[in-house]
């Protein structure tokens, strides 16, 4: 008798990301969390890609998360800079519109 050879594959499942959100301190896939990166000139911006160079921390989409790490100083210690008052207001405006459901399309777009 033959045996099915579909039965004896193991299932490989792939490794995905995950990042820490160093405002809720949620374990999320690395593609649902928003990075930010400091960079070498001291100006916080979105990496829509994740690959910009400088100091990166992570943040979920929950408008009380971005709240939380731009206002309160969680992004601010993560990042081990100051945030200027353009930066903040930048930062907080992106997080405003990814509550109104824009962040899927503002976070391919940016903000440098």
């Amino acid at each position: 008798m033959k045996k099915s050879s579909s039965a004896a594959q193991p299932v490989i499942l792939k490794h995905v990301p995950e990042r820490t959100c160093i405002a809720c301190h949620e374990v999320k896939p690395k593609r649902e969390l928003v990075r930010l990166v400091y960079s070498s000139e001291g100006v916080v911006e979105v990496d829509a890609s994740g690959r910009k160079p400088g100091r990166g921390a992570y943040l979920c989409q929950s408008p009380e998360c971005w709240h939380k790490g731009v206002n309160k100083g969680k992004l601010e210690h993560a990042l081990r800079g100051k945030i200027s008052a353009e930066s903040r207001a930048r930062l907080m405006k992106f997080g405003v519109a990814i509550r109104g459901g824009e962040g899927a399309s503002s976070r391919t777009g940016g903000i440098s």
